[in-house]
């Protein structure tokens, strides 16, 4: 036989080993994933005379907050979106998923090494008397091994891995809608702030020019002492009242320059208008909550990460198989390595098999299992929590507009009626302590009407939240697989 023939031999054997382990390596046990079910019903409970989501809606789009036309919040959000923290840290934290899924596909490729090595021995001679032989001894060699994925470890390692990036992709996605949301609402509440400093600005001035009325008629002999001291109190207590706006305010500037990423003290925002549109926002169907919510896409990729990794546990329990090869030159002289006479080549398989381990397998598998479990029932009470959510801003939207709408004919009611009393008491048919009870109820009630606006945007931003903020599953599909 010839060397060619043996040669031809030993490559035929070669490639049908690895025909046979890409024909095994298609075969991954454990189960395959399937959704889990949750019923959400056919419509949302509070979503009766609400605005039903047609095909050409956005629900709502991915800049939702540019439904609400104010330029400063545009503004804010643009620059929070490149400089929040928070956004950052779940960046990271989706990059390092992205590694773990390129490391765990590394798997599926053979290893390559080389090693080299350089020696100088000695020893005592054959007869008694002679020196010690000494001698140099050379080796440089390169070695190739490879697993088969024989039971799909591997395929399922990276199915899980594959899985969890695309559950940080969807914690990323929910991070940056949470910032929005938190944004959001900060700065409204500031601008409610702006607008009842406004009011008590106006307040502080009435009262004044009352107190000065008041002091001119006591002085007059008309009014007595006792309506200077009310309406001296009147207008300390309107004072402190609005320095606490001011704190207040304060204080959320703070959050707004934290959610930019600045320091508090290179932060600062003019006083403005707070914004007098709400937006109809169309509610859809509780099923597409399912397609919108990033935090239920997270939940429902970490459940089918953990049923990939139960099969990487039951992968455990059949033998591994490692195909390796060696070649290389070894002699005491360099000049040497070139002959063929110094050269030495190796290639087998190796099989693998853990026979006994106290139950350590079969423990982790149980494991693998309780994990799954524990995440399908945590998928499905992240769906029920989505779908409260929603219900809980849809009846708090309707009903904070039928509260605006009465609280705007009580607004009306309590401006007419301190008018009325106002020019009762300059015509001196009462004292000012009747003036002082309708002017706190006309102050509060018109807190109470920027109270209702200001909680009518916070429903809607929440609402919006709740409904995915435009956000959508197929975003998941940018995660790019690495599966052979």
């Amino acid at each position: 036989m010839t060397g060619n023939d043996i040669t031809l031999k030993f490559t035929g054997a070669r490639l049908g080993t690895v025909l046979l382990c890409a024909v095994l390596a298609g075969c991954a046990v454990g189960p395959d994933y399937r959704l889990p079910v949750v019923e959400v019903g056919g419509e949302f409970k509070e979503a009766k005379g609400w605005v039903q989501a047609r095909p050409s809606d956005h629900v709502p789009r991915p800049d939702w907050w540019r439904d609400f036309e104010d330029e400063d919040l545009n503004h804010l959000m643009s620059r929070m979106l490149e400089a929040n923290l928070s956004i950052a840290q779940a960046e990271a934290r989706y990059r390092q998923a992205q590694a773990l899924v390129r490391s765990a596909g590394a798997g599926f490729f053979p290893t390559i090494g080389t090693s080299a090595s350089a020696t100088r021995s000695g020893g005592g001679g054959g007869n008694a008397g002679q020196g010690a032989a000494t001698g140099n001894q050379y080796s440089l060699s390169a070695n190739v091994s490879w697993e088969a994925d024989l039971w799909g470890r591997i395929r399922r390692t990276v199915e899980a891995g594959e899985a969890g990036a695309q559950a940080s992709a969807a914690d990323l996605a929910n991070t940056r809608l949470s910032m929005q949301s938190t944004l959001a609402q900060t700065y409204f509440q500031l601008r409610a702030f702006d607008a009842e400093k406004a009011l008590f600005a106006q307040t502080v001035a009435a009262y004044e020019r009352s107190l000065e009325m008041t002091q001119n008629r006591y002085a007059a002999g008309i009014a007595a002492q006792v309506d200077v001291a009310s309406a001296r109190t009147q207008l300390e207590n309107a004072r402190t009242q609005m320095l606490a706006l001011e704190r207040q305010r304060a204080q959320l500037e703070h959050a707004l320059a934290v959610l930019l990423g600045q320091p508090p003290s290179q932060f600062g925002l003019d006083e403005g208008r707070m914004p007098g549109l709400v937006p109809v926002i169309p509610a859809g169907l509780p099923s597409q909550l399912l397609e919108r919510r990033p935090d239920v896409a997270a939940a429902e990729r970490r459940t089918a990460q953990a049923n990939a990794r139960i099969g990487v546990a039951q992968a455990a329990w059949f033998p591994d198989l490692t195909l390796s090869t060696q070649y290389g030159y070894r002699g005491s002289q360099w000049a040497q390595w070139l002959s063929a006479p110094f050269h030495f080549w190796s290639l087998g398989p190796a099989l693998a098999l853990t026979v006994f381990d106290g139950g350590a397998r079969r423990a982790q598998l149980e494991e693998a299992r309780a994990i799954y479990d524990e995440q399908v029932a945590n998928y499905r009470l992240t769906v029920l929590q989505a779908l409260q959510e929603v219900e809980d801003f849809l009846v708090q939207l309707r009903v904070l507009e039928q509260e605006q709408e009465t609280q705007g004919r009580a607004l009306a009611a309590a401006r007419e009626s301190l008018e009325l009393t106002r020019n009762q008491y300059n015509a001196g048919m009462i004292d000012y302590l009747s003036v002082v009870q309708v002017e706190a109820t006309a102050l509060s009630t018109e807190r109470a009407a920027l109270s209702l606006r200001l909680s009518r945007l916070l429903a809607s931003v929440q609402l919006m939240v709740a409904l995915g903020g435009g956000w959508q599953v197929d975003a998941l599909q940018d995660v790019p697989p690495v599966l052979p």
